[in-house]
């Protein structure tokens, strides 16, 4: 493969989803007694080993689109594409959606515009976005830093409306630029975190700051494990991704203290994946969980699609 930091993010996401598949929602006692090491783990889900869920889909829609240039309702018909056509799926088929994502697509459906798809009210914060906003990050050298920022607060509106929501997504994507940028995880953590602490003291995100006192104090990974949690919120998720990859030494490592910390495995490999595919970089993951993976040679050839649009 080509070294390529698109291909780094992209495929980082979607191995770290792919762990989490056959595991999701599993305690995590029941984690720490039997742990994943493998893309081989008992499936809960009778999904073939390498299949990965509704997160790499969206955000495969994301990258494909983005391919031909930044536009919601480009972006919105490829989530659509997904849902009603199996576009983008593992294996030719819809697995793995949320309630508010799936709400979102339907209104899309049926003509609403996409930055009044969204669910505002505040119990709509699960991960939904976050899970596939990683590729807008690939924009950095492109657009300046509020713009970006900006353009990836519309794209979490598209499904996940609330400020909370659109705001971790900024804050991971300012990680992210850090990161490709050249920083290590510690000082790409603290960077990303004071890049958009302008951006997030007005509103309405300042009302949401609070929520992210944890995250924003700088020492997420001090945390122990049992306060770190994995389920569904956004906020949760969140902060296991960043604890995992700020306490990981390697990709292997950081994803799979991600899915072993139970509940939202895929969502939570996913989302550290992401971050540590782009540090450790591709040739890092190792071989046997790529080759298994479902439509690997597709998501390469997305990746190269996807750098030349932006970079070329």
């Amino acid at each position: 493969m080509k070294p390529s930091k698109v291909l780094d993010g992209l495929m980082g996401l979607c191995v770290g989803d792919a762990l989490g598949v056959p595991v999701e929602f599993s305690a995590r006692e029941e984690r720490m007694q039997a742990p994943v090491v493998d893309m081989y783990s008992p499936n809960y889900w009778n999904q073939l080993p390498g299949t990965w869920s509704d997160d790499s889909s969206l955000a495969f829609c994301l990258a494909d689109a983005l391919c031909s240039g930044f536009s919601l309702q480009a972006i919105a018909d490829s989530f659509c594409g997904w849902y009603y056509d199996r576009e983008w799926t593992a294996r030719g088929e819809v697995f793995d959606i949320g309630i508010t994502t799936q709400m979102a697509i339907e209104k899309l459906r049926k003509g609403v515009s996409p930055l009044q798809a969204g669910d505002t009210v505040e119990r709509s914060n699960g991960n939904g976005s976050l899970m596939r906003v990683l590729p807008l990050a690939y924009y950095h050298k492109t657009l300046d830093f509020e713009t970006l920022i900006d353009r990836v607060h519309q794209v979490s509106c598209i499904t996940h409306a609330h400020p909370r929501s659109q705001m971790a997504c900024g804050i991971y994507i300012s990680i992210a630029i850090a990161l490709l940028e050249g920083c290590n995880p510690r000082t790409a953590y603290q960077q990303g975190l004071e890049r958009v602490d302008s951006i997030y003291q007005k509103h309405p995100y300042d009302r949401e700051k609070s929520h992210f006192d944890r995250v924003l104090s700088g020492t997420i990974d001090a945390l122990p494990v049992e306060s770190i949690n994995s389920e569904g919120y956004v906020i949760d998720t969140l902060e296991a991704s960043l604890w995992c990859f700020l306490q990981g030494k390697s990709y292997a490592e950081a994803v799979l203290k991600a899915v072993n910390l139970g509940e939202d495995t895929d969502t939570t490999g996913a989302v550290t994946g992401g971050l540590a595919g782009i540090y450790y970089g591709v040739e890092t993951i190792p071989t046997d969980w790529i080759e298994i993976l479902a439509r690997k040679d597709d998501i390469i050839h997305l990746a190269a699609r996807l750098e030349s649009a932006i970079y070329s």
